[in-house]
């Protein structure tokens, strides 16, 4: 069987865990996948197949933007034709970014999360049209769909109304060969890896910092992801925007406790990355979270700044214990099994 992995709607660097997850996919695939595999990338994301066999989409603009990128994809459904094309030599093509462009019966879709219709308030109405129109139109139109997480499997199923038996919980895994604990000392500041988008809740986090900084004074707040660049921080933030991935894994190792305060999450790969470099977690307890975490990290209600700074001060004031049991949590997590699960899907499929 012929399978298409298409990451067309990549940006590099501007979808979030979604990226995180395709990429992960990808390798996992090329590693361990029995199946004929092609992934189909944009021009601006060559490399995204990360090791399966590359088929590059002209056809599709080189764009390097969110905004670039929705003028793209409405380009693409507008006029589909010549994007269908590039794709029909595929028995099967999975859409791991949610939007099946070109669209396209009897695909796999993977549906991350359905926040537009658990959060509205948080999205504008265009926002809210494109994602009934493109995303839920992708999943209903799919043969099968994936999620991350149980959680997002039953919103899908109750929301979308898509029979049960067509949709299957895999949960992302955790590069090891990356993300690994090492010899070095802990320093003191907190890390919060993600974009000031609503959901991530940085305000009410900024009002437990300040709690905290109360009896550690010495504690600074490290936040990454691009966008905050546009905004204001209190004193003892310190922004470093978007870093590379070594980077990352190096603030992981080095974080005295990674607070991850978001409203809601399809899944939770931050903090599991988090735990695999040894980084004590308190995490929120909302959506698909615990999910993930399971009782390797201090969970809060992400509501109240009180019970955020509670939940810091306790992972701080017993690093080891929470240091081994997130070790052995996220040990659990892997994308060889991974991609050995989407493969199952695929084959399922005729």
């Amino acid at each position: 069987m012929r399978v298409g992995i298409s990451l067309l709607t990549l940006v590099p660097g501007e979808v979030g865990g979604a990226e995180t997850y395709a990429r992960g996919l990808a390798h996992g695939l090329a590693q361990t996948g029995t199946l004929d595999y092609v992934a189909l990338v944009p021009p601006a994301a060559r490399g995204a197949g990360e090791g399966l066999r590359e088929r590059l989409v002209h056809e599709y603009p080189d764009v390097r933007t969110l905004p670039a990128r929705a003028a793209a994809m409405a380009y693409g459904f507008a006029r589909p034709g010549r994007l269908r094309r590039r794709y029909a030599d595929l028995e099967l093509v999975h859409f791991p970014l949610t939007i099946a462009l070109p669209p396209r019966d009897g695909a796999v879709v993977t549906v991350h999360d359905l926040q537009h219709l658990e959060l509205p308030h948080l999205f504008s109405r265009a926002e809210r049209l494109f994602r009934r129109r493109a995303h839920e139109g992708s999943a209903r139109r799919a043969a099968a769909v994936v999620v991350p997480s149980e959680f997002v499997r039953a919103s899908v199923v109750e929301r979308l109304g898509i029979p049960a038996a067509r949709v299957h919980a895999i949960p992302h895994g955790v590069d090891h060969g990356r993300f690994t604990p090492a010899d070095v000392p802990r320093e003191r500041f907190l890390l919060y890896p993600g974009r000031p988008w609503p959901h991530k809740n940085h305000d009410r986090l900024f009002e437990a910092f300040a709690l905290l900084r109360r009896e550690h004074p010495e504690l600074e707040l490290v936040l990454t992801g691009g966008g905050h660049e546009r905004h204001t921080v209190p004193e003892g933030v310190v922004v470093r925007g978007l870093v590379p991935r070594d980077e990352l894994v190096s603030l992981y190792r080095r974080a005295a406790c990674l607070v991850f305060p978001s409203l809601y999450e399809g899944f939770g790969q931050p903090p599991l990355e988090a735990m695999a470099c040894g980084c004590p977690v308190a995490c929120s307890r909302a959506a698909a979270l615990p999910e993930a975490v399971g009782d390797a990290a201090v969970l809060f209600d992400p509501e109240r700044p009180e019970e955020i700074a509670a939940a810091v001060a306790a992972a701080l004031a017993e690093p080891e214990r929470w240091s081994a049991a997130g070790v052995a949590r996220a040990a659990a997590f892997s994308w060889a099994e991974t991609a050995r699960r989407h493969e199952e899907v695929y084959r399922s499929i005729r």
